[in-house]
């Protein structure tokens, strides 16, 4: 019966967390999305910053909840936990992809158009 009622916490405990978890980043996205409109499509000027924040803390706060739940014996929220961390690993690795592809062709155009005004 004890061990019916750790594996029922268990399972309620990932549900509930990992639902929280996704409703408070869309929210964030939202919000985000919200400012850009606002802006008229022009990225609000700490966006990027704040999106990396996210990225960062996260995960790395999920690593230690899912550690805590490893040492109180909950496999499937300690897994969950491990799994909602990768994804958010893994957006932080294409935002910072794109965002520099973005750097690297903004810096390339600016340096085009110096050499194009030298060469005048």
């Amino acid at each position: 019966m004890l061990n019916m009622l750790v594996w029922v916490a268990d399972l309620v405990s990932a549900a509930l967390l990992t639902a929280l978890e996704v409703a408070a980043l869309t929210a964030f996205w939202f919000t985000e999305g919200l400012k850009q409109w606002a802006a008229e499509g022009a990225r609000p000027p700490r966006a990027t910053a704040r999106f990396f924040l996210v990225l960062t803390v996260g995960p790395a706060g999920l690593a230690v909840v899912g550690y805590s739940f490893y040492r109180a014996g909950l496999p499937v929220a300690c897994g969950s936990q491990a799994m909602l961390a990768a994804v958010l690993t893994l957006l932080l690795v294409l935002g910072g992809g794109t965002e520099c592809t973005r750097w690297i062709l903004r810096r390339s155009e600016r340096r085009r158009l110096v050499r194009e005004c030298r060469s005048k």
